[in-house]
């Protein structure tokens, strides 16, 4: 039996997600039972549990790499933002309603918060170990910490040996280090077992030196330098990831697919499948001119879907994919970017926006009236018409819609339900994410717009596998795992 670890960080985007997929993958393969464990996430990329309850995505993925299915103890409280200072609150993955940063800061009751977070954990613990822990943003932030329910009071909690992760790559490593450890308190500081330095770029016996100093300055053991790498892939989490996904058109002859950028774009995670295509060239972007020279343009998830378009609108996107459409694009939409491209979408209730309604992109017929109550469900469906139940997605949606005349489902669920609403190979919508990790939907996306054949279907979850695998790989060869090993004895 191992006890409990954690991995917390100097910042946010400093790699705890990816390095705790990781260390979940190196405890499966050394035969022990781990599980995931985040007590509160803040992310507008989700997923739906095997139970119809949502939990983020990054806890979903480690559940993965652990090799079990995900479960809503593995993220008790998740934050969903739906302004600059305004998020959903989800409570053992369902919502308990809307409220800004103060509301939930301020006056909600953090204790009820934590004693949902430590209850969850303690389930969790009783089927699982190690629990795999990942901290939030950075764990000395001073304003908030009285208040927090997912770092070193967690860690205390399960008694978890706690290792402070530090992106190098961002420059100012030392301060980083040295003052994160400075602010805690002294029951804070004897968690924390380790440090681990991320994304080292170069040979990393440079870095010797500066192993023993920071040793020396804090009396905690740099006991992992981990190198910058591009050539594993695994999903990522933070939004300050689509920042390196804005690239513009390229890759003469191949499809070139724009994803449109929303103020509160969700679940970007659904076009990492059709990146890895050969066949086609993916970029994110909120430019109109290079939504026009994109031969399909791909409207996403959206958590306010009535405020980002009113901003599609206003910054001159909604007339581009328009009139991308009438010159022959192909124009996608998935769960609020489906919604978008109907007639109409109104929040009579004030749900997501305080905007009552608007005007849709009218190129599907179709009007969606947002309600309080959320569908989180994984699905197994079959694509178009006459297609076999066997492709896979899940839907997160709050939100109906109906069709203004004959239904022509994008897909049928494996209940008879339809989804969506199919205008043709040239426009469709769907509230099913993860419909484009099936290789059939891929190749109905791409090709009306090239002649090269479809490359041999990739079986993406045995892909994923692969990444983890080498993900492990990377850390054993970099990090003292026997010393890892030694901190969670019981």
């Amino acid at each position: 039996m191992l006890r409990s670890i954690m991995f917390v960080g100097t910042a946010s985007d400093v790699g705890k997600s990816v390095i705790t997929a990781g260390f979940c993958r190196i405890f499966l393969q050394d035969g022990h039972r781990p599980a995931p464990f985040k007590a509160q996430n803040m992310s507008l990329n989700s997923y739906a549990t095997p139970e119809g309850l949502e939990i983020g995505r990054a806890q979903a993925v480690q559940a993965e790499a652990a090799g079990i299915p995900c479960h809503v103890d593995m993220n008790p409280v998740l934050l969903k933002p739906t302004s600059d200072q305004a998020a959903q609150v989800v409570v053992n993955g369902r919502p308990v309603g809307t409220q800004s940063a103060h509301e939930y800061f301020r006056t909600t009751d953090r204790h009820a918060l934590f004693e949902a977070a430590t209850a969850a954990y303690d389930r969790l613990a009783a089927r699982h170990a190690p629990v795999v822990l990942e901290g939030a943003g950075s764990i000395s932030e001073l304003n908030l910490k009285a208040r927090d329910i997912t770092n070193l009071r967690m860690a205390r909690h399960a008694g978890a040996a706690t290792y402070l992760i530090a992106d190098i790559d961002k420059g100012g490593v030392f301060g980083s280090v040295y003052g994160t450890l400075a602010l805690l308190e002294p029951e804070e500081k004897a968690c924390i077992k380790g440090i681990i330095i991320n994304k080292f770029r170069g040979d990393a016996r440079l870095f010797e030196d500066g192993r023993r100093q920071l040793q020396d300055l804090t009396g905690v053991p740099v006991v992992g330098v981990l190198p910058y790498f591009r050539d594993i892939f695994v999903e990522e989490e933070d939004s300050v990831a689509l920042a390196r996904k804005q690239r513009g058109p390229g890759a003469p002859g191949r499809v070139q697919v724009a994803v449109v950028l929303l103020g509160r774009m969700s679940n970007f995670t659904d076009f990492d499948a059709l990146g890895h295509d050969p066949r086609a060239h993916l970029f994110y972007t909120h430019d109109a001119a290079e939504i026009l020279a994109a031969d399909v343009i791909i409207l996403p998830g959206s958590k306010n879907t009535i405020d980002d378009l009113i901003a599609l609108k206003n910054n001159g996107l909604a007339a581009a994919i328009v009139q991308a459409h009438r010159a022959g694009k192909t124009v996608v939409g998935i769960c609020g970017g489906y919604q978008m491209l109907g007639r109409s979408v109104e929040d009579p209730a004030g749900v997501e926006s305080r905007v009552a309604a608007t005007a849709g992109l009218g190129l599907l017929p179709m009007r969606t009236v947002l309600e309080g109550e959320k569908t989180t469900q994984q699905r197994r469906f079959a694509f178009l018409e006459g297609g076999a139940a066997d492709c896979q997605g899940y839907e997160i949606h709050m939100g109906r819609t109906v069709a203004e005349g004959p239904p022509q489902p994008v897909a049928t669920l494996a209940d008879g339900t339809p989804d969506g609403y199919y205008a043709g190979p040239r426009c469709w919508g769907t509230y099913l994410h993860g419909i484009l990790d099936n290789p059939a939907v891929i190749d109905a996306l791409l090709g009306p717009h090239t002649v090269e054949a479809a490359p041999a279907p990739i079986d993406f979850a045995a892909f994923k596998n692969q990444q983890y695998d080498r993900l492990a790989a990377l850390i054993r060869e970099n990090v003292d795992m026997a010393q890892i090993y030694q901190a969670l004895q019981m």
